[in-house]
């Protein structure tokens, strides 16, 4: 599929799944026009890079999960090395720490907004 295809496909723009490309996260073929021709795999790795993207890793880090991960399903295959299990564990505990600061946030604004009700 074309590079227009999979943005529509997938809702990101084209100049995302360029990025994508030149950081490694993604692959095409190039015809002998020299269009990019994304196999059906793509859509799946595309989703796959939104939902990484969403967690909060970086380009870099992405790069070096991909291969770790299966792109039909998201689950993990057999060549992840002790160093990006250990970085992305210390990934987990940021965005663990994430959660706890916006639950105690979201707390002090429920304690403001009852407060406020009984004023």
């Amino acid at each position: 599929m074309r590079i227009g295809e999979l943005a529509r496909r997938t809702g990101v723009s084209e100049r995302s799944l360029r990025y994508y490309e030149k950081q490694g996260m993604l692959f095409a073929e190039r015809t002998p026009g020299g269009h990019r021709e994304y196999p059906e795999a793509a859509v799946d790795r595309v989703i796959r890079i939104q939902e990484l993207f969403a967690a909060g890793l970086g380009s870099e880090k992405i790069v070096q999960l991909l291969p770790c991960m299966r792109d039909t399903d998201g689950g993990p295959s057999a060549v992840a090395t002790p160093k990006l299990v250990g970085d992305l564990t210390a990934e987990r505990a940021r965005i663990d720490r994430m959660i706890a600061d916006l639950v105690r946030s979201r707390d002090t604004l429920d304690e403001v907004i009852e407060a406020a009700r009984l004023a």
